[in-house]
């Protein structure tokens, strides 16, 4: 499909560029050479600000804390604690993660709700301000999540774009510096060629609008762990999600230095009889990623997806083992959050200790960036995978 529409570009159809026609007109003196072609604003003034922010995002040894669960999502954290799905709870939960001390030595970035961007601590710091003081970017999450997509196979599409220009635009003047918006391919489903399509064409928009409003885009495209394939099919499916992607991040003018990805792993499904080891999943994932995404992008910020916090982190640790053109991290929710919420179970008095879980799953996950982890002396806790079927956020 997408290289369909790239061999097109020397048919008649193409000679339309930046409003003027590269035909002359008959009995027409104008010549060729007089003719000119608008070229595309790609991001405006923000341009240098958005490829700083991105290499900040994408510094040696640190990575991104995903806390951008929608209310109701949050509220699933905090019912397995047995905590109300209250905002003080929310508060008090989002706060205990965000002022762990020494936070900023692993995290570079932390995605925010938009709930979380306008609150303050308890003692009224506003979390951007906590953030800032660890040299950790705001960012936010802009898309308003999945709905059913017509005319497919059971897929999903992800909604949002109405109204994002002017969202962005205050959550730049709250403090946010990037954006994220997540949709998803089931691979059970197919997936079809409209649902692949409907998710590339949107995260596109979504990054050509976030840069248009000095937010860098973290365009997260989630191969979902559902089913019972290979990993030569996620490797299949990834290959052409990817690759549309970014044919359409291209047709939409987007700045390839100014933007971070966030991709699933390439992994068998979820309940395929074989696990992959850590080596054969960097190996499938590294394998993409070399065909299809371009080496201007700076950061490849991985989602754990319901992958064990040892899984995750393992499986990170060996994409690190050879050099790579990207940064190779972390944009992980659950694999840094689980040993946290279990530690903490919602007691003023162990926020300290859920403080310390924080930064012992951080700090593991820094080294794998490295690609100097050691499983040795990991609990059984954090060995328990987190893939729930179906799994709505």
């Amino acid at each position: 499909m997408a290289c369909s529409s790239f061999a097109k570009l020397n048919a008649s159809s193409s000679q339309w560029i930046g409003q003027q026609s590269f035909t002359q007109r008959p009995g027409s003196s104008t010549s060729l050479a007089t003719l000119r072609v608008a070229v595309p604003i790609r991001a405006k003034a923000y341009t240098d600000e958005l490829v700083l922010t991105a290499k900040t995002i994408a510094s040696p040894g640190r990575g991104i804390l995903a806390i951008d669960e929608s209310n109701a999502t949050c509220g699933k954290r905090l019912d397995s604690i047995g905590l109300d799905n209250t905002e003080v709870n929310r508060q008090a939960y989002r706060q205990l993660l965000l002022t762990t001390p020494g936070l900023g030595e692993y995290i570079s970035g932390a995605i925010l709700f938009e709930e979380t961007l306008y609150q303050s601590t308890t003692d009224g710091k506003k979390f951007v301000d906590v953030l800032r003081d660890q040299k950790i970017v705001p960012g936010i999450k802009v898309d308003k999540g999945l709905v059913p997509l017509p005319g497919s196979n059971n897929e999903s599409w992800c909604q949002g774009l109405d109204g994002l220009a002017s969202r962005s635009a205050e959550y730049y003047k709250q403090g946010a510096r990037f954006a994220k918006w997540r949709t998803v391919v089931s691979i059970p489903c197919g997936p079809s060629a409209l649902a692949v399509k409907e998710a590339a064409w949107g995260l596109a928009r979504y990054a050509a609008i976030s840069q248009d409003n000095g937010l860098v885009p973290i365009v997260e495209p989630e191969i979902l762990l559902d089913g019972d394939h290979p990993i030569e099919r996620t490797l299949e499916v990834a290959e052409k999600v990817w690759s549309e992607v970014f044919y359409y991040l291209a047709e939409n003018n987007v700045v390839f230095e100014g933007i971070l990805l966030k991709p699933s792993m390439v992994t068998p499904g979820a309940e395929h009889k074989e696990k992959a080891t850590p080596e054969a999943i960097a190996k499938a994932t590294l394998t993409v990623l070399k065909r299809r995404v371009p080496p201007a992008v700076p950061g490849i910020m991985f989602l754990s997806g319901g992958q064990s916090e040892a899984e995750a982190t393992l499986n990170l640790n060996a994409m690190n083992q050879s050099p790579n053109p990207w940064h190779v991290s972390f944009s992980y929710a659950r694999a840094l959050q689980n040993s946290v919420l279990k530690a903490w179970q919602g007691h003023p008095e162990n926020v300290d200790a859920a403080q310390k879980a924080l930064l012992v799953r951080a700090k593991a996950n820094s080294l794998a960036q490295l690609g100097k982890y050691s499983a040795a002396g990991e609990d059984e806790e954090a060995k328990k995978g987190m893939f729930v079927k179906g799994y709505t956020y």
